[in-house]
């Protein structure tokens, strides 16, 4: 519901990181590389390591928080093992850890003392990682997880390695994959094209931006599709949840995920987990799912007039994540991902690329990657969709929730993140 971060650990909204030529490292670009071990370590000088817009995006607490999660699986820092200069000042770092490597992207300020404005921590790869050690730490993770690495060919997708594979999971804006899936078979199907222009429909909640935009302001079908998935756009989603209305739900009942329908969009969600709604809230977790569309309906008004609570998610703390959410399974998510993979077309496919999800290196492991991730309090979920350098495909589709505590979302795409990396080279079945 609320967009999850692409990369791994985002510390700094600083410059653009883009995948350009080795260039040649200022000297304090290397200095500063080296120093980060001992600013991991709490060793270091971490007041004057970082500038003070940095501290301002990210007070120490909110540091030691990151750092603690990072420590908790790969270990203490260890050294700088690489550094690929992408300009003099920024760069790509790989640091050694006591279990492995973790990527990272360094920027100074080109003035002197040259401290740090942005840093980025990224993929993990841990040293004699397997799916068997991956699926050992989903286990240990509290509350409820899961996650499938699905080879895809001719046929069903075939599950390579998993934990809770068909165990339905609360999916957050994952379940845009299946609106997405729905405008594409629209358009394969000749209803729709990618440049028909359409009206921004009623504001959500953000994520996105098209909240802020005038109601009405005419934008492409192909526009709509990528703040959904690239950036997560919940008014875009709604605008096209609405334009696909009953055809979304037999969409995703042939697509194989029949308890997402009714699909809500997410401002039906947000006012069904408001406390004025607690009456209408109760009778939604009771319905049987084929009984859902008539008590939808008939409280569409209801939930159009129901004020959103813009603080819902203020406290971190979970909202009826059990029961009121939309939920899929690794194994449903893998079959969309497929879906999209063989029927959605070349434009489907790109929209899920904008955002790969992953780091630069882990990023270049593939030929193509698509991402659609998704999180509130108390849920995260990753999906990918990818082509190996040998010309297989893969889905990937991880998930973490519990209801009575937050969830960590650096964590779970650390675990993601190995997956990724073990899924590049793994032999996979024929299909």
């Amino acid at each position: 519901m609320r967009a999850l971060i692409a990369a791994l650990l985002v510390l700094l909204a600083a410059p653009a990181w883009a995948q350009t030529p080795p260039a040649a490292p200022d000297p304090s670009l290397v200095a500063r590389a080296k120093e980060l071990v001992g600013v991991i370590a709490g060793t270091g000088d971490f007041d004057g390591y970082f500038a003070p817009g940095f501290h301002a995006a990210l007070p120490k607490a909110k540091w030691d928080a990151v750092i603690a999660s990072v420590t908790a699986s790969m270990g203490k820092p260890v050294s700088i093992a690489s550094l690929t200069a992408t300009n003099p000042w920024t760069a790509l770092l790989r640091v050694r850890f006591q279990r492995g490597i973790v990527n990272a992207q360094i920027a100074i300020d080109p003035v002197a003392p040259h401290r740090v404005t942005g840093l980025l921590f990224s993929g993990a790869e841990v040293v004699g990682d397997t799916f068997d050690k991956l699926a050992a730490d989903f286990r240990a993770l509290p509350g409820a997880s899961g996650f499938g690495v699905y080879m895809l060919g001719d046929g069903a997708p075939v599950l390579v390695a998993g934990v809770n594979p068909d165990q339905a999971a609360p999916l957050g804006s994952a379940f845009k994959l299946w609106v997405l899936g729905e405008a594409a078979r629209e358009v394969t199907a000749g209803e729709r094209k990618w440049t028909d222009v359409l009206p921004v429909g009623r504001a959500s909640l953000p994520s996105g931006i098209l909240q802020a935009w005038p109601p009405g302001s005419p934008v492409t079908l192909q526009t709509l599709a990528t703040l959904m998935i690239s950036i997560s756009d919940n008014t875009a989603t709604d605008t096209l949840v609405t334009l696909e209305g009953p055809r979304l739900d037999r969409f995703v009942a042939d697509a194989g995920a029949a308890d997402l329908a009714p699909v809500l969009t997410t401002r039906q969600m947000f006012a069904m987990k408001s406390t004025a709604s607690a009456d209408l809230a109760a009778a939604w977790t009771k319905a049987p799912p084929g009984d859902r569309r008539k008590l939808l309906d008939a409280s569409a008004a209801r939930l159009a007039a129901t004020p959103i609570d813009v603080t819902m998610f203020a406290s971190g703390k979970p909202v009826a994540i059990d029961t009121l959410e939309w939920f899929a399974s690794p194994a449903q998510t893998a079959g969309i991902l497929d879906w999209l993979r063989t029927k959605g077309g070349s434009t489907a496919l790109a929209v899920l690329a904008v955002n790969p999800g992953t780091d630069l290196a882990t990023r270049a492991r593939f030929d193509y990657v698509g991402f659609k991730g998704g999180s509130e309090p108390g849920v995260v979920t990753l999906n990918f969709l990818v082509k190996r350098k040998d010309g297989r495909w893969l889905a990937i589709a991880a998930n973490w929730h519990r209801a009575d505590a937050a969830v960590d979302a650096n964590m779970l795409a650390q675990l993601a993140n190995r997956a990724l990396v073990l899924a590049a080279t793994a032999t996979v079945p024929a299909t």
